[in-house]
């Protein structure tokens, strides 16, 4: 048994669950109020102990094992989890290796360095003559109370070339550790001196509050650059924090909405006003893996921007704009195609909203902050918000403005994953510029859609997925969750021919939502990811980022898999039973449950027996739509507890 199979052995997901969640048993399951989401009206959140899995059917669709649930619950990544759930369950999980332990001990000494010059730069802030004015500016100018400024930890960085450096070393830190952590630059003749100079000093810290490096703000404003933040370095990688998650990251989850402002003093300023769940990408452009932290919490954000970046036409196709000053990095852009794809790709839901003319969000708060919630309330999404600010002081009469507009705005349509936003859109776009929306068609180079023959179906025989005998329906599903991804490991590349597969059966994409162990799910978002980078070979790409503890398991699945022939088309009609499988297993199971619930509430008079009822014709439906897809690939429909039957027909996919 493995240590994550022996922590799932000895943990009770019932009770882990129950300590925030008010469960109540029903029939043989568990359920309450979600926690990942706002609702008191029904209790969409169910635990089932029988496979040591939970789910909710509400807003979040989500669910997974007990691993998942703290990983959702807390924002950890799987490797916390492991340590945390490891340590509750008496689980003594396998020690580092060597060099694991000395990469650890190294970062953890950095970190150290770095509170330490949390401590050094408040105390120049708070308790030197030079720090005062820096003191007033926070305190006059930015409005930020004194217990505001504590909270995040504001300094002082003196205005001197080695006040720092000479304070370490007396300590005998070393000049190489002050470099790795980023506090000291090299000097072209030798030496070093210290890299934040009569600034302001924000400490940038990681999701989990671990100290990670600074951002510095000038006093002077001759000086440039206004903000200078740490270099890259083993601790410190601008792509992949946000400054103020640490603060932000509960009531995000409990809101269910993260705002993403331009600077420091914005989130500050937010904060300190009440709103919490403001975050900042330090001066660039969003990339994924900052949105991908947020999902962590919450799929609804809401990006902020001042009315230049907003509404600037340059500016929405994307284009980069450098400052020319020292120590260069790009203004933040509001890059619309870009964050279609993210949205796309991360199922989540992105806004943006627009600021008052020269005003910033501190600035918005600090007169009124109720005007404030107000511009959060009218966030558009991202099209709406593009051809809004396209068309904004432009003579819509105008013909080459018209196709101007148009131009800018229907590749950002195209881009839609869902038809009907792409038709509602469309539509919104056609009565904006007055014209007819067959123009809009024509323009796009796009034709109204005929209905697609279906394809033929040949006779060549393939074996059914291989899983170790059993006869617990909980193991089964596990052994086909491997299979699945094992092939997958191999043909990466099969993820977009099953989701084209799966959409003409009027069935979703894969998704992790298909997986139910967390273990599962992270592979699957590790394949995933490998299809976006083209830096390494997808199968190496997830070997490296994969966590140690989870090796082991993914060399089982290229085990499995040794023998898969990769150029056999049977391959992907295997994968694609084996998904239908999983998911009618998934769906009989919902069924079951809510049959119960319907069943309780119409003994008992509950008017959510209609809500009830309503779910489980849901359902219904989509079992038919399984069964259906089901049946052009075996000769029967895969029952709960079945492995997939040999397969008596197949389509050309």
């Amino acid at each position: 048994m493995s240590e994550i199979d022996e922590i799932k052995d000895r943990l009770d997901i019932v009770e882990l669950v129950s300590e925030s969640v008010q469960l109540k048993r029903t029939g043989k399951n568990y359920t309450g109020f979600c926690p990942f989401h706002s609702n008191t009206r029904t209790p969409s959140f169910v635990v089932f102990p029988d496979t040591g899995t939970w789910r909710c059917f509400g807003q979040c669709n989500d669910g997974g094992d007990v691993f998942s649930f703290v990983m959702k619950k807390e924002g950890w990544d799987f490797a916390e989890a492991l340590r945390e759930l490891a340590e509750r369950a008496g689980v003594e999980l396998r020690p580092l290796t060597p060099q694991q332990q000395e990469a650890a001990e190294e970062h953890d000494n950095l970190r150290a360095l770095l509170e330490e010059a949390v401590t050094f730069f408040r105390h120049h802030l708070m308790n030197t003559s030079a720090g005062k004015a820096a003191l007033g500016y926070l305190t006059e100018k930015r409005q930020l109370s004194e217990a505001t400024i504590e909270g995040f930890g504001l300094g002082y960085a003196p205005d001197a070339w080695e006040a720092l450096t000479s304070h370490f070393s007396s300590k005998g830190t070393s000049k190489a550790d002050l470099l790795a952590c980023g506090l000291v630059s090299e000097r072209d003749s030798g030496g070093v001196y210290d890299r934040f100079r009569h600034r302001i000093t924000f400490p940038i810290r990681d999701g989990r509050g671990r100290m990670a490096g600074f951002g510095a703000r000038v006093l002077n404003p001759e000086e440039v650059p206004k903000f200078l933040n740490s270099p890259q370095t083993i601790l410190f990688d601008k792509s992949s924090l946000l400054y103020g998650l640490d603060q932000a990251r509960k009531s995000m989850r409990a809101q269910d909405q993260a705002v993403i402002v331009e600077g420091y003093l914005d989130v500050i300023a937010l904060h300190q006003a009440g709103y919490t769940t403001a975050v900042s990408p330090m001066g660039t452009a969003l990339t994924e893996a900052q949105l991908r932290l947020i999902k962590r919490y919450t799929r609804n954000i809401v990006l902020a921007l001042d009315a230049d970046a907003a509404g600037d036409r340059a500016t929405l196709r994307g284009l980069q704009i450098a400052r020319q000053a020292l120590d260069r990095e790009s203004d933040p852009v509001f890059d619309a195609r870009g964050l279609l794809g993210h949205e796309a790709r991360l199922q989540a839901d992105i806004r943006v909203t627009t600021l008052p003319e020269g005003l910033d969000p501190d600035e918005v708060v600090n007169r009124d902050p109720a005007e404030w919630e107000r511009i959060l309330e009218n966030a558009k999404p991202i099209v709406a918000h593009v051809m809004d600010a396209a068309a904004a002081g432009r003579d819509l009469e105008d013909a080459k403005v018209k196709s101007e507009i148009a131009g800018q705005v229907l590749p950002l349509i195209a881009d839609l994953p869902d038809p009907i936003e792409r038709d509602t859109f469309r539509q919104r776009l056609a009565r904006l510029l007055r014209v007819d929306e067959r123009t809009l068609l024509e323009s796009a180079g796009a034709r109204p859609s005929r209905t697609r023959r279906r394809p033929r179906r040949t006779t060549t025989e393939a074996e059914p997925p291989e899983s170790a005998p059993t006869h617990h329906p909980q193991e089964a599903r596990m052994a086909l969750e491997a299979h699945c991804l094992g092939v997958l490991l191999r043909r990466p590349d099969l993820v977009y021919r099953l989701d084209r597969a799966l959409q003409e059966d009027g069935l979703a994409r894969l998704g992790q939502e298909d997986f139910q162990s967390a273990e599962h799910q992270l592979i699957l978002r590790l394949i995933a990811g490998s299809l976006e980078q083209d830096h390494a070979e997808p199968l190496y790409y997830v070997l490296d980022n994969l966590d140690l503890s989870l090796m082991e398991l993914a060399d089982g699945m290229l085990a499995h898999t040794e023998k898969l022939d990769p150029n056999d088309e049977r391959v992907l009609e295997d994968l694609l039973r084996t998904i239908l499988a999983l998911r009618r297993r998934q769906v009989s199971q919902q069924l079951d449950h809510m049959r119960f619930l319907m069943e309780d509430a119409q003994e008992n008079g509950d008017v959510r027996a209609a809500d009830f009822q309503q779910t489980m014709m849901h359902y219904l439906r989509t079992r038919q739509a399984l069964d259906r897809a089901l049946g052009r690939y075996t000769s029967h429909a895969i029952e709960p507890g079945d492995r997939p039957a040999p397969r008596v027909g197949s389509r050309r996919l």
